[in-house]
């Protein structure tokens, strides 16, 4: 009899981590190497995202990679993307903590770090494509220690809604 509670809980479980698995919003993510001796600030990594399948809030995230050989604390990008249907261009500003003031890296890793970083959330409609350009904003021209940037594009839930229009209405205040 114990056997079969066992079995039923295993069961369980296995039901609960499948339907986890599948709600997954993501509709692009992809990452670009910069070269191994250093991103050069007037080197953009372009992203160009296929046109979207559904209307609606999608959130944009910028995934960054670094080694020990970062010399900064943080890292200045520009942002700039482009809708491709429309010729809508906007461009941004992200400032990514990286390394604390004692020196310790803040992402998830040992020897390489990763990090993933909200931009925004946006209205796309269904066929919307977007071009997405990145570059770093720093003061030396050849940026040492980052080994990858990327972009995450992720349909929003209804609660992410809820906490997008709170979010814009304290930006209001």
């Amino acid at each position: 009899m114990q056997r079969n509670n066992y079995t039923l809980l295993y069961i369980g479980v296995l039901v609960v981590l499948m339907l986890t698995a599948c709600n997954d919003k993501t509709v692009y993510h992809n990452y670009e190497q910069t070269p191994p001796s250093g991103w050069e600030k007037n080197d953009q990594l372009s992203f160009t995202l296929p046109p979207i399948q559904e209307t609606g809030n999608y959130t944009e995230e910028v995934g960054i990679r670094i080694n020990g050989t970062f010399p900064f604390l943080s890292l200045s990008l520009i942002i700039e993307q482009t809708k491709l249907n429309t010729g809508e261009r906007q461009c941004d500003t992200l400032v990514c903590e990286l390394i604390n003031k004692r020196g310790y890296p803040q992402g998830k890793g040992v020897s390489q770090y990763q990090y993933l970083f909200p931009l925004k959330t946006i209205q796309l409609n269904k066929g919307d494509s977007l071009r997405i350009e990145i570059h770093h904003d720093m003061k030396r021209e050849i940026l040492p220690g980052i080994t990858d940037v990327g972009i995450k594009l992720s349909k929003t839930s209804r609660a992410g809604k809820v906490a997008a229009r709170i979010k814009a209405q304290e930006d209001k205040q």
